[in-house]
Order: structure tokens, then sequence, then C-alpha cells
């Protein structure tokens, strides 16, 4: 964790730059050593946007229509414990949702309702479910020993899957009943997770292991183990779950996997020779993390935290095609879609 000290934004702070018209598509990043999201336009990479956030933005979760993102405030000298609502329609000033005692909030995603999100918050060992627009924890669960880092969620948003690095575990979350149902080892250091989007394997890197497993989304037992070496820290599908993208932090890589053979399929080198490398929690690197896939064009974006880039990839080519400026540390990313539905 970074030891830094910012002045942290008032609990209503403002949008920066006009408000994206609605048609237009987007990429989201969270800059985490600058308290910001950045509104990246998908055609050239142009900065249309900014919002402040809370200390240390480390997820982005993006709501189904595409109006509203969430951020987790992680915090940085001490534990965050806000989640900050960004408009991205109308540009109305930044909203940050307190979640009281649970503090340290990381994974993040929304449901289909678009009106709750569900949270880990590692300080306090939860996955919380909160209603965005009332501003409230509406349930907390208690994920036992250790602390819940990433998380994704079954098509059908009865359950979350939650990693443990220093465990080295995936759990399994029934967030009807408000329970954690299974526990199983993974590999050291689990971190990044995805469900296949049909919902019949749940996928963790194990960064320390530098391995990907395969888990059975019931029991969670390990139906296959792959090797992606040099620190795998996420992993993602394509839209359609043929393809699954993982980055490796330490090889400055990015490990693409035929989803159904378990095969490689290529992978591409994101490191670029005679640049100066900013400080990273594995020394001054180029440190890929967050990674998103396109659903409508050959492109995937992977945020080169310690180069204050996003590295851009023609997916039919496996190649990096552009490299576009960030804020200082990006990690998280999302992707927003054109033709956003509803009206002010």
């Amino acid at each position: 964790m970074r030891m830094r000290r910012l002045p942290f934004a008032a609990v209503i702070v403002c949008a920066m730059l006009a408000p994206l018209p609605l048609s237009a598509a987007e990429l989201l990043v969270g800059n985490k050593s600058a308290d910001t999201v950045w509104r990246l336009s998908l055609k050239d990479g142009r900065r249309i946007g900014e919002f402040r956030t809370g200390d240390a933005p480390h997820e982005i979760a993006i709501s189904p229509d595409g109006r509203t993102a969430v951020v987790t405030n992680y915090g940085s000298v001490k534990s965050g414990n806000t989640l900050s609502v960004l408009d991205l329609v109308g540009g109305r000033p930044t909203r940050h949702v307190d979640l009281g005692q649970h503090s340290a909030p990381h994974g993040l995603r929304f449901l289909s309702d678009g009106r709750r999100v569900v949270a880990t918050t590692e300080a306090s060992a939860s996955v919380l479910v909160v209603d965005v627009e009332a501003g409230e924890v509406l349930k907390a669960i208690d994920v036992g020993d250790g602390t819940g880092h990433m998380l994704a969620l079954s098509p059908d948003e009865r359950f979350a899957y939650v990693t443990k690095i220093a465990a080295g575990t995936l759990s399994r979350i029934d967030l009807v009943a408000g329970t954690k149902t299974h526990e199983r080892p993974a590999g050291k250091g689990a971190e990044g997770v995805a469900v296949r989007p049909d919902g019949a394997e749940v996928w963790v890197t194990n960064r320390e292991d530098g391995t990907v497993t395969v888990h059975d989304p019931s029991t969670l037992a390990v139906r296959r183990r792959m090797s992606s070496k040099g620190f795998p820290i996420r992993v993602v599908f394509s839209a359609d779950g043929t393809q699954a993208f993982v980055t490796n932090a330490r090889a400055a890589t990015l490990s693409v996997f035929n989803a159904r053979s378990k095969l490689p399929v290529a992978t591409v080198a994101l490191s670029r020779e005679g640049i100066e490398y900013e400080a990273t929690m594995l020394g001054r690197a180029a440190l890929p993390i967050g990674v998103v896939v396109a659903g409508d064009r050959p492109r995937a974006y992977v945020a080169i935290s310690g180069g204050d880039r996003i590295a851009v990839i023609d997916t039919q080519r496996w190649q990096v095609i552009d490299y576009w400026v960030t804020g200082r540390e990006p990690d998280a990313l999302g992707i927003v879609a054109g033709a956003r539905r509803g009206k002010d």
C-alpha cells in the first residue's frame, strides 16, 4: 500500500469538464495516486472528462444503463470507508456513500437492477450489498478469517466469488441467504477472479504461484491449473466467453487463453524500451494491472500503473498499437458504451 497523504476530497466535489454526449463511448480510468477517475475517448484516447474521488480509488463498477459509475475508495495512509458515485450523463458533483465501520473497500460489482452494488471491505472482512441511490448498506456478510479482496458474480447474481490473497483461497458467498457456503484453496496469492459469462467456471489468478486456476462454481473444486508466469494479478473474459485475458504484473505481459481448451492463445509484451517507470509495489516497473476487453471492437485495454499509460491492444494481431496518457498510477478500468438509455 502506498504511504502518502493527500487532501481528502470533500463530501461533495465537482466533476470537471463537460458531460459527455450520450452517443460517445469512453474508457474510465481510476488513478490511484491522483484520487481521480479520467474519462478517455475510445476513439483516440483523448481525455474528455475527470471526476474527483475519495482517497486511492481502487475499483470501478458501471451501472447496466451506463449512466452511473461507482468507485471504491480504499485509502492510503489510513483505510477509506466510502464509495464515490459518479454521474456520467448529467455531470452532477461526485457523491459519496459512507460505509461506516466497513473500511478498505476494494472489489466491486453492480447488480442488474442498477441500484445496488456488491463490494468487499478488507478491514471488516465483509461482503456488502449497498443501495447506491439511498446511500445505505443493506447487508454485511462475514467472509471469515482473512480479507476478501476481489469479487465476481454468478450470472443469476445469487452468488459472489471472493478471493483472499493471504489465505490463497476462493470463497462462495450466498447473497440471498447472507452466508459463506464454501471456501477452498486456489493458489498462493489468489487475487484476480472472473466468472465465465455462461456461469460454468470461475477463474482465479494466483500471483505468488504464477498460475491460473479454474474452479467448479458450485463446489469450488479446482478443475484445471494453468501456468501464467510473472505475478498474474487480474483476469477478465471476452464478452462471448471464448477467451480469458490475464495481466502478469511482474512479467509486464498479457496472457490470453482459449476459455474452452484452456490453451494459450497469445502473450503480449506491455513494457517499452527506454521508458523510466515510476516506483511501484514491484519496484520501478511497468506493472500492468487492470484490464478490460471491448465487446464491439477488436481491442483490449490494460492499465500500465508504473507508466501512467493505457496500453491499447489489437486483439486480432495481438499487438500493442497505442499508449494513452492517464493520471498517476492507473489501475481500475471500465468501458462505458455509447447510446445510454433513459433521460435526466
